[in-house]
Parts: C-alpha cells; structure tokens; sequence
C-alpha cells in the first residue's frame, strides 16, 4: 500500500510516498480503508518535531528523529475485515494517536465509532481532533451561559461554536471580518473583528473563554471573564522552542494572579473517545453539527495540504481524500 512516511524532521517536503507492507490486523482490530483523512496542527507539529520542548518529553517526538513513521490522527473509512463490533462494508470514523495518512490502517475496535450517516467520509474525517478539542474545551460548560471562542473560524473554533449552541449556551466569536457570516451561520450571537476591535475591551461578560488563536494572555482577558469563569488554553502561535505549549502553560502559572480558573484542552487524553465521536454522530444526524471545509486536497497532494493548514489562514478543515 501506499503511505506519506517520516523519516526525518522538517516542512512538508521531507515526507516521501513509499510502498509499505499491507498492515495486518491484531486481535482487537480490524482493518480499515482510508477513504478521507485531515489535516491538523498536531500533525505538523509532529511533523517539525516543533516545539523543541517536546522532544525532551517521554512520548513525544523522539529527540533526534522522529518515532512517528506515518503521521494522521483523523480517519474516516470502510472496515475491510471482521471485528467483534464491526463488520467488512461498515462505514466508520476515529481519532488515532497516528497512521492515517495511508490507504489501509489497522484500529483498534473501541476507536473506531459508526460514521454519521448523513455525512460524506470527506465530512466525517474533519470532525474527529477538532471536534473532539473543542468538546473537551467546553467541558461543564451549562446551558445559558456566555461563552467566547477566539479563533472561531479555523476548525476547532467552528466544532466549538456549533457545540456550545448545542449545550444551550450563549455564543460570542472572535475572528476576521471575512470570516463573521461563517462564525453567525454556525450559531454566534455577537462577532468581534479582531483586526478592527480589542475583544477584551469589549465590555461583555463570559462564563467561559476558549482561546483558540492564542492572540491575549488570561491577564488580559480576565476583564472579561465572570469573577467564577473559566479560561481554556486550546492552542496558541507556533514556534520552534517552546510556543504554543508556552502560551497554554503560561495560562495556567498566571491563573492565581489573575483570580481566574485556567484549564487546558487536550483531545489526546479524552478518555473515552468513541463514545464523543458516536454523540457527534447525534448530533450530526439532527442537523446540529455541520463540519465547515475549506479546501479538498487528492492523497497525491497530501503533502501541499498540509502546508495550506500550516500557513494557518484555513477557513475549518482542510481534508484529504483517497
């Protein structure tokens, strides 16, 4: 089968189409065809071996080469094999550690979840990093609260006004003007331009913060935020040695100053994985979250993908078919 394989550190180039071995599936697994996959930072950060940081850190990169040979977290396919759960011809979707960036992967059957029905595998493999980030990002969050997504037309911003409408919560966006009838459609009551307007001097209250852009410290955005509200570090810039880590964990080290809780937002260590993606399934299904896609990019131009979504000027998701 074909594969984009990593051999070493650097931009989008130094990934190479190779023939690599059918994989084989082990007990627990079944064998899933790539019919669509995504693009995110996760990827590319693994990809730059970038921040540097987390080459130091056990599971990370791997400090002079990278121990990820074939990069892709989200799937959407068709199980070639029996499974216990699933059956050849079923239509799935899932968030992997890694390896979708292939034609064949073999998934552990309690990743994978039934695909929403009324959804493309271009759609479903949108949804599973930036949806699961954003559900994880609003978690306890009530209905009738006020949140504020910074960053709300990129793909976690979009999943993350759609899923806190859902949750019965009252919606604020900060993105380009460009952008504004996006993040309205998608269910925000109020858009800032954060060319032309400082958010945080606003004068509007929140419950609760996403700051997905990474564009104001939580010393700044603790004029906006309620006495008990909640600001939730999501990403932030890139950089070579520390960013975004440095932003998120910044956050949190000036949470006591600020009098303000600070949380993190991490889809990895969502525990229970499948059962987020079959509520998205739900919800979905009922009209109530619609991936936003920017671009579509063939497999053979997987490589020139992920350099669009790192340039960061994607309108949602940029996704990859097979």
């Amino acid at each position: 089968m074909k594969a984009l394989v990593q051999r070493v550190y650097g931009p989008p180039e130094a990934l190479v189409f190779e023939d690599v071995p059918d994989p084989v599936p082990a007990d627990g697994e079944v064998l899933v065809r790539v019919r669509a996959t995504s693009v995110n930072p996760y990827d590319w950060h693994f990809m730059r071996g970038e921040p540097y940081v987390a080459r130091l850190m056990t599971g990370g990169f791997g400090l002079r080469r990278p121990r990820v040979g074939v990069l892709g977290c989200d799937l959407a396919g068709r199980v070639e094999t029996p499974g216990s759960v699933f059956n050849p011809g079923d239509d799935v979707y899932a968030l992997l550690p890694h390896g979708a960036y292939a034609e064949y992967v073999c998934v552990p059957e309690d990743l994978l979840a039934p695909m929403p029905s009324n959804l493309t595998h271009e759609q479903a493999a949108a949804m599973p990093m930036a949806a699961v980030t954003a559900r994880v990002a609003l978690n306890g969050v009530a209905a009738g609260q006020r949140v504020l997504v910074n960053g709300a037309s990129g793909g976690v911003g979009t999943f993350a006004v759609q899923l806190a409408k859902a949750l019965g919560a009252n919606v604020d966006a900060v993105c380009s003007a460009a952008n504004a009838d996006v993040a309205v459609s998608l269910g925000a009551e109020h858009v800032v331009d954060y060319r032309a307007a400082d958010f945080t001097r606003s004068g509007r209250r929140y419950d609760v913060v996403l700051d997905i852009a990474g564009s104001r410290s939580l010393l700044a955005c603790r004029r906006i935020l309620e006495r008990d509200g909640t600001f939730v570090a999501v990403g932030g810039p890139a950089g070579r040695w520390l960013q975004p880590a440095g932003h998120a964990f910044g956050a949190l080290a000036a949470s006591p100053l600020a009098r303000r809780r600070a949380v993190l937002a991490d889809a990895v260590g969502c525990p229970d994985k499948k059962a987020v993606l079959g509520e998205f399934a739900a919800l979905a299904e009922r009209g109530a979250l619609t991936p936003v896609i920017d671009r579509s990019y063939p497999f053979a131009d997987l490589r020139a993908a992920i350099a669009y979504q790192e340039a960061g000027h994607a309108k949602g998701k940029v996704v990859v078919t097979m």
